[in-house]
C-alpha cells in the first residue's frame, strides 16, 4: 500500500480534477480535510459493508470531493463514478446524499446536522451492543450552529464513549474568520465544560492524527484539529476565495504540478 503522503497528494489531485470538470467550488475546505479523511479510513476504520463497520459522517458535506475521492481510492465505490461528480445527468452530488453511493452514510447540505446524527447513531450501536465506533468531522464556521450544541450536551449524558468528533479548525469560513462572523472561542473550553475529552492536534500530522482517533476514552472525545485552507497547493493556501473559485486549465495544471 502507498504511504499516507503517497495517498493524499494523489486524493488532491483527483479532487482538483473533479472541481476542473465540474466547474464547482469548495476545492479549500476539501483541501483541509483530506489528511483527516485518509488517515481515518487507511489507518484506522473498519470499512466494511456490514452492520459492524464504523460510521464516517462529513458534516461539512459541502466538501464532499474529500470523501468521495477518498472512497474511490479505499475501494469502496468505482473510481468512474467520480466523473460524473455534480454535473448534469451525474453519479454523485456536489453535497452528500445518503443514497448516492456506497460510503456516504448521511445526507446534509445545511450546517449543524452531522453531529446529531452522529449522536444517535453512536447511542444506538450502544443499544444494539455494537462495537462499532462513529467518527464525525464538522467544521470551525459549523461550530456556531446551536443543533451542534444541543448534540454536544447530549452525546456525555448518553456515555457514548464510541463517538468521535474531529472539528476542521481551518479558521476560514465561506464568509470570512469565524471570529469575525460569530466568535466561538476558548473552543477547547467549551467542550471541556460539555464534559468532553479534549484534544488539539496538528491536522495535517497524519500519526497525531492517528493517535488522537485510537487514544482510548470513557467519554466522547473531540480533535480539534489545527488546519489550513487549501492545504497542498501554495496559491490555494489560507485564501478565502478557494471557498468559491473554479478550477481553471490553469489552475489543474499549477496545482497538479505542486502535487507531483
Amino acid at each position: 500500500m502507498q504511504n499516507l503522503q503517497e495517498i493524499t497528494n494523489d486524493l488532491r489531485k483527483t479532487i482538483l480534477k473533479m472541481a476542473h470538470r465540474a466547474g464547482s467550488a469548495h476545492v479549500g475546505c476539501s483541501f483541509s480535510i483530506v489528511d483527516i479523511i485518509a488517515t481515518l479510513y487507511f489507518e484506522v476504520m473498519n470499512v466494511t459493508d456490514g452492520e459492524d463497520r464504523d460510521r464516517f459522517i462529513l458534516s461539512k458535506a459541502h466538501s464532499s470531493m474529500a470523501l468521495y475521492s477518498t472512497l474511490a481510492k479505499r475501494g469502496v465505490i468505482e473510481p468512474k463514478l467520480l466523473d460524473g461528480y455534480h454535473v448534469d445527468h451525474g453519479t454523485i452530488p456536489g453535497h452528500l446524499e445518503r443514497m448516492s453511493c456506497k460510503g456516504v452514510e448521511i445526507s446534509a447540505g445545511s450546517l449543524g446536522h452531522g453531529l446529531p446524527m452522529g449522536v444517535g447513531m453512536a447511542h444506538g450501536l450502544k443499544l444494539k451492543n455494537n462495537d462499532a465506533r462513529v467518527y464525525v468531522l464538522i467544521g470551525d464556521g459549523e461550530s456556531e450552529e446551536g443543533s451542534n450544541w444541543e448534540a454536544a450536551m447530549m452525546a456525555p449524558h448518553l456515555k457514548l464513549d464510541n463517538l468521535t468528533v474531529f472539528l476542521d479548525k481551518n479558521n476560514l469560513q465561506g464568509y470570512g474568520r469565524p471570529n469575525e462572523l460569530m466568535a466561538y472561542e476558548p473552543i477547547e473550553e467549551k467542550w471541556k465544560a460539555f464534559l468532553w475529552d479534549v484534544q488539539t492536534i496538528d491536522g495535517h500530522n497524519y500519526q497525531q492524527i492517528k493517535d488522537a482517533a485510537l487514544k482510548k476514552a470513557d467519554k466522547p472525545k473531540i480533535v480539534i484539529c489545527n488546519t489550513i485552507k487549501g492545504k497542498g497547493v501554495s496559491f490555494m493556501e489560507n485564501e478565502m476565495k478557494w471557498h468559491y473559485f473554479r478550477v481553471t486549465d490553469d489552475y489543474l495544471k499549477n496545482g497538479s504540478e505542486e502535487l507531483k
